[in-house]
């Protein structure tokens, strides 16, 4: 009896997505990573976190919002069925990784990880409308949307390079320092939960608990960490320039360095105008571009090799194909 073929061996046996196609697919996954963080914010913001008052239904006689819920209703919603659409791009990527040839099974294991994070946010989301909007779950529900985008950034790498052993570009310490750099954005970012979590926005327009820490305490304890990558971003560049790095790492170091600049301005433009919504959502976008960023420079740090076209998928001779550097994030 021959054997069965699932739908991807189906896909992978009936078309051929060019390299191109899944480099796009694996970065439009981390633009829809980064999209479900603002609008996660735009919910938060307008005061429209328990617009839907239970889950996973929008109320307990329906499953869509009702005229009465009003704008509130709307937004929240409209949050939940974004993670449809990102299901969809993150099922292409996956669907266009496995019919490329030849196979590279890593990216399409990136591709279910995406996958499976979006299903366990998704209920942890529910808990968050289910608990009355508990800071703690909120935090949690915002870290791993940052998962999301850390493994939708990697995939995005991986799909522009080859499959060889990675090699370091720059000497052990040098790369320890970008290590230490990547960790302290994460204490920053998880600081920053901690600020939404005391601070006066608190998703609805209703009385929320919140996490009992003095928020302007909490607020400079963010701004003592913005301090500190800002100064090991600096420190970092300047250790490229003096060991003359190659040009991948010192331009996601410069990347970095911009973003991180924008985000402090926007930082204390919101913080002395008294929170206001618009400005507090550009510094949500903020704080995932200088993830993205801040991951690219721990990436650029090694090398994968070239990533290799096969005879018939080329114009040309055979030959390895060197993806061209990512462009800056943000």
């Amino acid at each position: 009896m021959p054997k069965t073929l699932n739908p991807l061996e189906l896909i992978a046996r009936s078309c051929q997505p060019s390299a191109r196609f899944v480099r796009r697919a694996a970065l439009a996954t981390v633009v829809m990573a980064v999209i479900i963080v603002v609008t996660g914010g735009a919910v938060r913001l307008s005061q429209s976190g328990l617009g839907c008052s239970t889950w996973p239904r929008c109320t307990p006689d329906s499953l869509t919002p009702t005229a009465a819920m009003g704008i509130n209703g709307l937004i929240e919603f409209g949050n939940r069925l974004l993670t449809y659409v990102l299901c969809a791009v993150i099922g292409l990527f996956i669907i266009a990784a496995r019919a490329r040839s030849p196979r590279r099974r890593s990216l399409t294991r990136l591709g279910w990880a995406q996958f499976w994070i979006v299903m366990g946010n998704a209920v942890v989301g529910g808990v968050t409308v289910l608990t009355g909007l508990n800071p703690y779950i909120v935090a949690a529900h915002f870290l791993l949307s940052t998962g999301l985008l850390t493994v939708a950034v990697v995939t995005w790498w991986r799909s522009r390079e080859g499959d060889d052993a990675p090699r370091d570009v720059v000497a052990r310490p040098v790369r320890q320092l970008a290590w230490v750099l990547l960790g302290a954005t994460a204490v920053l970012t998880l600081v920053g939960t901690l600020v939404t979590g005391t601070g006066p926005h608190a998703g609805d327009a209703r009385k929320v608990n919140r996490i009992p820490l003095n928020w302007q305490e909490v607020t400079q304890l963010h701004v003592d960490f913005v301090y500190i990558v800002v100064g090991l971003t600096v420190a970092l560049w300047f250790t490229l320039r003096a060991v003359k790095a190659p040009a991948a790492p010192r331009r996601a170091v410069r990347d970095l360095v911009v973003c991180v600049l924008l985000q402090g301005v926007i930082g204390y433009v919101q913080y002395f105008f008294g929170l206001p919504e618009l400005v507090v959502g550009l510094h949500m976008l903020g704080s995932t571009l200088v993830w993205i960023a801040a991951l690219r420079v721990v990436l650029a740090m090694r090398d994968r090799g070239p990533l290799v076209e096969l005879p018939e998928q080329q114009s040309g001779p055979a030959e390895a194909v060197r993806p061209a550097e990512p462009a800056a994030a943000g």
